[in-house]
């Protein structure tokens, strides 16, 4: 028999894009958790914050998830990842080989695509291409109560169109170098005492410890993960290692954790910090 392909109209393609999107939205609007950036350490806050029943919501303002991780070491397409990091990568189903000295070794595209895809079979929705560009706050007592958010192709095209607002009890900035949602924190609510450093030069073993000791609530209502530690922290950078990235998005989600559901909290990560 001829493959018979059903047949569709072009409008019922945009009605079902359009309504089903909104009702997405409907729900984002005001959540549990907002991580900002899909990289390793925002994947695995994703991942983890979600096991544990929270409304997560990842926003990362590329098309694509997995920040670093995709160039691998200078686009070679190997991960190394240090113990006790391995038991992360175990919770998502990815393969590595193990080497000498606690050392594990994984490929890039498995790492990207099996974090993402434990987060979201966890119940955090990944929504790409949004720039969050601002922060929401309140005072007495001061603190972030969520996001500002916009296009990315609107912000690269450089047009004036309004963003929109979304609301959480806990920010996390997993952005990386930049520490975005910390920058525009410190510069518009200087209150808030929060100083964006800069990382250092490459220390791997030193950087590796430093981002996850110092993972942690900034402020009320705003947590720094991965390398927006070290921005924030002036600590230096590791390089093509993800082991620190992945404790850090670990035990920021810990953290977050203990916050929305009581020190009590069952442990969702099989990390002990």
């Amino acid at each position: 028999m001829p493959l018979e392909i059903k047949e569709v109209e072009e409008e019922k393609v945009t009605r079902l894009i359009i309504q089903k999107t909104m009702e997405d939205w409907l729900k984002i609007a005001d959540v549990d958790v907002i991580i900002v950036g899909a990289g390793p350490s925002g994947l695995t806050a994703a991942m983890y914050t979600a096991k544990a029943g929270l409304r997560t919501v990842l926003f990362e303002r590329r098309l694509s998830f997995g920040g670093g991780m995709g160039g691998g070491g200078m686009q070679f397409h190997k991960i190394i990842v240090e113990s006790p990091a391995e038991k992360i990568l175990e919770d998502a189903g990815c393969r590595m080989e193990s080497l000498e000295n606690g050392l594990f070794i994984v490929d890039a595209a498995e790492m990207m695509a099996k974090l993402a895809s434990k987060a979201i079979d966890s119940g955090a929705k990944i929504i790409l291409g949004v720039t969050v560009d601002d922060v929401i706050y309140r005072d007495n007592p001061l603190r972030i109560v969520g996001v500002v958010i916009q296009w990315s192709s609107v912000v690269m095209a450089r047009l004036h169109v309004d963003p929109l607002g979304i609301k959480a009890r806990a920010v996390v900035d997993c952005t990386g170098h930049d520490a975005e949602v910390l920058s525009v924190a410190s510069k518009k609510i200087p209150e808030l005492k929060i100083s964006v450093l800069g990382e250092k030069s490459m220390w791997t073993s030193k950087a590796e410890k430093l981002t996850v000791e110092g993972t942690r609530e900034v402020c009320p209502g705003l947590f720094a993960a991965g390398m927006a530690v070290a921005a924030i922290d002036q600590t230096p950078r590791m390089g093509p290692i993800f082991g620190g990235m992945l404790l850090s998005g670990a035990k920021v989600a810990q953290l977050v954790v203990n916050k929305l559901l009581g020190e009590k909290a069952l442990k969702v990560a099989p990390i002990d910090f």
